[in-house]
């Protein structure tokens, strides 16, 4: 790799205005919610145990401060895994992606701030629905500011359809294994975290959601937000299931949201997704470049850095097109030849052009586990030997492994011997079956361990760096659990009535309710008093909007509270009797069938376990 170009090196510096100083982030209680400091150490040359070209990565996604990219276009970096953009209007400043937490988002715009005056936040933009894009909203502006119309929330159509059913309904496992793929729970450190390639990692303050006012629908569709004119390009499907570019043509500016980072991005990402579609993707890629960045100077993105002149973001939007595009292709080829995910993904080569340009490295997606996203896409997750279609789970098929190989000691001899040889993918892989069959082997975890350090300490990948070590720390020293919460109460209280009772459903322990047959009207004081009926029978949640007009059975009981008060009752384990007390809430009907429905409801458990049984 051409380590002497440092094109991006300045593209990354360029605009610098200020940082924030020190570049730490603390919420009210003084918890440290975010640590741009602790890479300092990545001002160093690159030491043995992090690949030089993840190394270089992070040094250029550590710069961390306010920057201005065009005159009254301003981002704040490193200070959350992903950007905030600020531009002026005429009365205030509108905000694209408000980060992760609203303690960073807060800090970020006071950043800008201090440097360009107290102006009021006039707008607020979510590009998609991913939590590092809205969830510290509530940093930047109030729910009463955007009720009173002084602060539209501009979104694609979908999003908080999308921004619920990836944040809450799969909320739990995903934020678990995000605390692998981010290493936010790591030291930071030449042998620990160094960074997640798409940004340093998350920040693990509150999250909130405030509702949308305004969704863009088709591409095209333009606005004026205070006197910034903005034209829409939806691209759903891409990087998200919700997604939108939009162009700035008074300024001749692109912002491709994070449909074009410097990094070749996810198909489906290491943490848990929707599995993307790589073959719309480069479509939408097409589309930008014929539509928009022919006629743009500056392309900026909601991570990374900006980059500017017109045939350099032509070039650098067309090798992004032209990588999701050729994994699609070639990965349909090779499994229309017979070859499955996991022999594509050793098989696949890209083109010359494409792998000599630092932009489309794997930081943070990786060819290999892109490719067997595609095959999953198309193909699902059997891949046609009948041999693989009803194999025992992993505990019974390590002991039966464990076994066949000649107990555990003679598998650590076999394991010990491949590491001595550098083969630490057969190691990790042997020693997984001693470990799910007899977890307690301490040996086994040891040695899991060293060969896990060692793959990583040779990844590209940031993620897969970080899951490596992730496991590796658990394996050595236990569980560090989920740092950030999958159900957070601002996110909770976002919810509507039916998306409410759609993620309660999920908690409902199916064979304890086979029995059960209660029906409840629930009436929602903060929603028009929407009366929502529920019935339970045969393990299931059945929920619908009742209407003036319709002629159902009485309820066994009514009950009558706010969606905040459902969100901290039903959804996060809140006292419900404690609520009634303090008249939160109020019952009418049978009691007794409504105290059926407290012994029904599951917990998730955030900290599952991952690396051992």
């Amino acid at each position: 790799m051409p380590f002497s170009d440092t094109a991006d090196f300045a593209d990354a510096d360029r605009g610098f205005v200020a940082a924030l100083e020190p570049g730490v982030v603390k919420d009210g209680a003084g918890k440290v919610m975010w640590d741009n400091d602790s890479y300092g150490f990545l001002h160093a040359p690159c030491p043995l145990s992090v690949n030089p070209s993840l190394w270089r990565q992070s040094q250029l996604t550590v710069k961390q401060g306010l920057y201005e990219i065009a005159p009254g276009f301003y981002q704040v970096r490193g200070l959350d895994l992903s950007n905030m953009t600020l531009i002026e209007g005429d009365t205030g400043v509108v905000v694209i992606d408000p980060l992760i937490s609203t303690e960073t988002a807060a800090a970020g715009l006071a950043l800008y701030r201090a440097q360009r005056g107290n102006r009021p936040v006039t707008g607020l933009i979510y590009s998609h629905a991913h939590v590092d894009h809205f969830g510290g909203a509530m940093g930047v502006t109030t729910r009463e500011a955007v009720a009173a119309g002084r602060c539209p929330v501009l979104a694609p159509s979908g999003f908080l359809e999308h921004a619920v059913a990836e944040n809450i309904y799969a909320g739990t496992a995903m934020a678990r294994r995000a605390a692998y793929m981010y290493g936010a729970a790591l030291p930071r450190g030449p042998k620990g975290q160094v960074g997640a390639g798409l940004g340093q990692t998350t920040s693990i303050g509150t999250t909130t959601l405030i509702d949308p006012t305004l969704d863009i629908t088709h591409t095209g569709q333009e606005e004026t937000i205070d006197g910034v004119r903005m034209v829409f390009q939806m691209t759903p499907g891409t990087e998200a299931p919700s997604e939108m570019n939009f162009y700035f043509p008074d300024r001749r500016i692109l912002c491709m949201a994070e449909n074009a980072t410097h990094t070749l991005h996810n198909i489906v990402t290491l943490r848990g997704a929707l599995v993307r579609d790589p073959h719309v993707w480069s479509r939408y890629l097409t589309e930008s470049i014929n539509l928009y960045a022919r006629n743009s100077d500056v392309v900026f993105s909601s991570h990374h850095w900006p980059m500017w002149g017109t045939d350099r973001i032509v070039g650098f939007l067309s090798l992004q097109r032209d990588l999701y595009g050729y994994l699609n292709d070639q990965t349909l080829r090779l499994l229309n030849q017979g070859y499955v995910g996991s022999e594509i993904a050793e098989m696949i080569q890209l083109p010359p052009a494409i792998t000599e340009n630092w932009s489309t490295h794997g930081y943070y997606g990786s060819v290999s586990h892109n490719v067997k996203a595609i095959y999953q896409r198309y193909m699902g997750w059997f891949d046609g030997n009948p041999a693989h279609l009803w194999e025992h789970p992993p505990v019974e098929s390590a002991k039966r492994h464990v076994e066949a190989m000649g107990g555990a000691n003679e598998v650590l001899k076999k394991a010990q011997k491949a590491y001595a040889a550098g083969d630490y993918r057969w190691v990790t892989q042997m020693v997984n079956y001693v470990i799910f069959a007899d977890p307690d082997n301490a040996k086994a975890k040891n040695m899991q361990a060293s060969a896990f350090e060692q793959l990583a300490y040779g990844a590209e990948n940031g993620t897969w760096r970080n899951f490596y070590l992730s496991g590796a720390h658990e394996l050595r020293n236990g569980s560090f659990g989920t740092p950030t919460k999958a159900d957070a109460q601002g996110m909770l209280s976002a919810l509507t009535v039916d998306q409410a009772f759609d993620a309660i459903s999920l908690f409902i322990d199916g064979p304890k309710a086979w029995d059960i047959d209660v029906v409840t009207d629930w009436r929602f004081r903060d929603a028009d008093n929407r009366t929502q009926r529920t019935e339970i029978r045969n393990g299931v949640l059945i929920h619908y909007a009742r209407t003036a007009e319709d002629n159902l059975p009485a309820p066994d009981a009514t009950v009558t509270l706010t969606r905040a008060a459902f969100a901290k009752t039903m959804l996060t384990g809140g006292n419900m009797q404690e609520a009634v007390l303090k008249g939160d809430i109020t019952i009418d009907g049978d009691l007794a069938a409504l105290k059926q429905l407290s012994g029904l409801f599951d917990k998730p458990d955030p900290n599952f376990a991952i690396v051992t049984p």
